[in-house]
């Protein structure tokens, strides 16, 4: 298979982008129908949450692959490739599976659409959540590992034969999707609860906490709750990540190793092994303590307060909402506690319709300084709105005309002690890693042929009263 074949693959994958985001059910139960039902072929853990859902899910596959389970990975959005969302025992799938899985699904979905059998074409997410299942079910998979898009309840990944249910965290976010309150949204991703599974919650708000367990009961889903049933002590930072004591019914871990920063990583950590062993009862498994210590410390996760370089200090991280900035801000003063602001910089880049007043808030204690970039979407929010909102949180207000020239920007205003910071978007972070590892010939996270990308001379406003200026992409 030729490098113009996988192109052309992801590129009639992305053309359904155009499509949006429609919630529902029933083009994927059709899809899935129609490709003989892979989602039927295996069991699952399904993850949802508003943040730590990515890492939860890498964390648990680590863990059944140590333990010898052939499973599968499901994640959103990647930072380099499409093939990042769908891996095998931590293998990407290969550009000929690709191109095999997507021709099986648009086959499947214009077969559907010709008859009437389902009410629109198939989304980006819809079909490469099927791409995705139908490829783990041809791969004999023993087990797979999920991660929700948005929400849950309505969610295309909704349709699992899912034995354990993880829900991470819930704060406001997709707020025109899944609703304005903490309640609202709580019900959307306790939708992933069904009759028959079992459940594990990270610590929720009360509001949110009563909402799930109530959810959790009607459907006869008994719970684990982090902080009760399971809990994480003693914890340690090392030069190469942490360690912890880790407790569960039935289970205490002493000392176990992780190769990931964060105060927030060890819960994350505590809620995929959790719902392993939840998941080996209900598949009559066993558990074995030297797996578990192995699956963690194979765990790799790019992009979560990712340390890139030393001295001066560089780390990645894809925070995007108020309280992800907030985390990392206090993770950062754990690692780099002498760090000092004035010899630090953050580069920052996002989406449209983010909290960004309230990110900066967060990350404002950090540096003095802040490089503001365009990410590669048509949704990116303008450098001119991201400076607007810096103003007042920050001394020294710099913009950059790519992410490149502001990650050198950011570098050139850090002192040796001091750190920089990447953060705000998967965007921003995918772009960087790219390039870090000399590009690719797929396409970025957004969407092709919708002038995503600004001309390369596009002018940047004027940055009154900011110590220096870059450029824009």
């Amino acid at each position: 298979m030729g490098r113009d074949e996988y192109r052309a693959t992801l590129d009639g994958l992305y053309r359904r982008r155009r499509f949006g985001l429609r919630p529902g059910l029933e083009v994927i139960q059709g899809l899935l129908g129609a490709l003989d039902h892979p989602e039927r072929r295996f069991p699952a853990i399904h993850v949802t949450g508003s943040k730590g859902k990515g890492s939860v899910a890498a964390i648990a596959q680590s863990v059944l692959t140590a333990h010898g389970v052939r499973t599968g990975l499901f994640t959103s959005p990647h930072l380099e490739s499409y093939r990042e969302r769908m891996r095998i025992d931590g293998e990407m799938i290969p550009p000929e599976e690709v191109v095999r899985g997507f021709a099986r699904v648009d086959a499947a979905a214009r077969d559907l659409e010709t008859t009437g059998a389902i009410p629109h074409a198939p989304t980006f997410f819809e079909a490469t959540t099927a791409l995705a299942l139908d490829w783990f079910a041809r791969s004999a998979v023993e087990a797979a590992v999920v991660e929700v898009g948005i929400g849950g309840r309505l969610d295309a990944t909704n349709v699992l034969d899912a034995k354990v249910g993880v829900i991470t965290t819930i704060e406001l976010e997709h707020t025109d999707v899944l609703g304005s309150t903490l309640g609202a949204i709580a019900h959307e991703k306790a939708g992933i609860l069904h009759a028959g599974m079992t459940g594990v919650l990270g610590e929720l708000p009360e509001e949110a906490r009563t909402v799930a367990e109530a959810e959790a009961r009607e459907r006869g889903v008994p719970l684990w709750h982090l902080g009760s049933e399971v809990t994480v002590s003693d914890r340690e930072l090392s030069e190469t990540g942490q360690r912890f004591d880790l407790r569960l019914p039935g289970h205490r871990f002493e000392r176990l190793s992780l190769p990931l920063h964060g105060r927030f990583q060890p819960g994350n950590a505590a809620l995929a092994v959790a719902a392993v062993v939840r998941f080996a009862t209900a598949t009559g498994r066993p558990v074995a303590e030297r797996a578990i210590r192995t699956g963690l410390s194979d765990v790799v996760w790019p992009g979560r307060l990712e340390r890139v370089a030393r001295r001066p200090e560089l780390v990645y991280d894809v925070a995007h909402t108020p309280e992800s900035a907030r985390l990392v801000a206090q993770s950062l003063g754990e690692l780099f506690p002498l760090a000092d602001p004035a010899a630090s910089a953050i580069v920052f880049g996002s989406l449209q319709g983010k909290s960004v007043a309230r990110i900066f808030d967060a990350l404002a204690p950090l540096a003095r300084t802040i490089v503001l970039v365009p990410v590669l979407s048509h949704r990116a929010m303008p450098v001119a709105e991201l400076r607007a909102h810096a103003v007042g949180r920050f001394s020294r207000i710099v913009l950059a005309r790519t992410a490149t020239e502001g990650l050198k920007l950011g570098r050139a205003a850090t002192s040796p002690d001091g750190l920089t910071l990447v953060v705000g978007s998967d965007y921003l972070v995918g772009e960087l890693l790219r390039t870090e590892h000399g590009g690719n010939d797929e396409p970025d996270l957004s969407d092709p042929g919708l002038g995503d990308r600004p001309p390369v001379d596009a002018p940047v406003p004027a940055d009154r009263g900011s110590a220096g200026r870059g450029g824009t992409r």
